[in-house]
């Protein structure tokens, strides 16, 4: 049984779309970008979402725009139940304690004139959580908590490793108690070795405070290590949703199929057979008709190039957008 079929949902997005308005130059029509086009998901309360796809695919886009750092062209945001999509940023500052976002890079997001105490302590005194002496106490438990040393609360961003900056972004991340944590690319500017430390630290950390995470990535196997469930973007839509054991097991879409054909397998004995996929990404401003992925797909059928597929359930907690699984076309086997 899946995660988000019996527990409360923390987060449910509608339809959403974010379209931007891009200047074409002097007397010429605005061009428009479709970042997000259409897409609706739910995560349950304790459970990893995984974002994952290409650059450009819109995964970023929608971290954002839940966060409401970007506000939505069309859609719902419901955060615990509550209709966030119209709040201005006043009436959004009480979410803003409930839901943070750790970034891509971990140096360009920290303020390098500040030292590790006031980055940290930053947004608890925003927020007006604690006053005085409680402020320093809790920047030092969180220091403690993310593996950092207490000597570390005087220094600058500067003087930090990517992976210890990454741990600085996570600590104020949890310093004003969220539940809903969105990590956008938290571990893609890092080297190998550490990005595996980063990872574990946030996956002891979601036990310990039962925390919500979206998490973006383009490298699949590191959604696989955290994620309880997967989005596979392309071109601003979902094409596949499914929890972690069906999408790498049964992968049915043949934009996942060829994702994670490029997943490097541990054993060189294991020989694996790789999906190439002809062309590049079409530009979001003039995405194709019908089905975005038919360009590049090498099981497109008429219908591909002609209507956008509708959402199949190919199994429990398993869907897939596309016209192969669709048992009223009689084109399909």
């Amino acid at each position: 049984m899946s995660i988000s079929s019996n527990r409360e949902t923390c987060l449910e997005v509608q339809n959403l779309k974010k379209y931007f308005e891009l200047k074409a130059g002097l007397f010429k029509k605005p061009n428009i970008l479709k970042a997000v086009d259409d897409v609706s998901f739910s995560i349950a309360k304790g459970e990893t979402m995984g974002l994952v796809g290409e650059s450009g695919c819109g995964k970023t886009t929608i971290g954002r725009t839940v966060l409401k750092l970007y506000d939505p062209t069309a859609g719902k945001i419901l955060y615990d139940g509550e209709d966030i999509t119209g709040l201005d940023d006043g009436q959004m500052l009480p979410y803003r304690k409930k839901i943070q976002m750790i970034f891509q890079d971990p140096y360009t997001s920290l303020d390098p004139r500040m030292d590790v105490a006031h980055i940290i302590a930053e947004p608890i005194r925003f927020m007006n959580l604690m006053q005085g002496k409680d402020v320093m106490d809790r920047v030092r438990q969180l220091v403690e908590l993310v593996g950092l040393k207490p000597d570390h609360l005087n220094r600058y961003p500067h003087e930090f490793s990517g992976g210890q900056r990454q741990r600085i972004g996570i600590a104020r991340a949890l310093a004003v108690r969220p539940q809903l944590i969105i990590a956008d690319e938290p571990v893609s500017a890092l080297d190998v070795s550490i990005q595996s430390q980063v990872l574990n630290l946030m996956s002891k950390l979601k036990k310990e405070y039962h925390l919500t995470y979206i998490f973006i990535a383009h490298d699949l196997s590191v959604v696989e290590h955290i994620s309880d469930r997967i989005g596979v973007m392309y071109l601003g839509n979902f094409v596949e949703e499914a929890n972690k054991e069906n999408l790498y097991k049964n992968p049915m879409h043949p934009y996942t199929q060829a994702l994670l054909s490029a997943v490097p397998i541990p054993d060189p004995t294991v020989k694996k057979e790789r999906i190439i996929l002809e062309g590049s990404i079409p530009s979001a401003i003039n995405p194709p008709s019908g089905c975005k992925f038919h360009t590049r797909c090498p099981k497109c059928m008429e219908i591909c190039k002609k209507e956008a597929p509708k959402k199949y359930q190919v199994g429990e907690d398993h869907f897939v957008y596309c016209h192969l699984y669709d048992k009223e076309n009689p084109n399909v086997k």
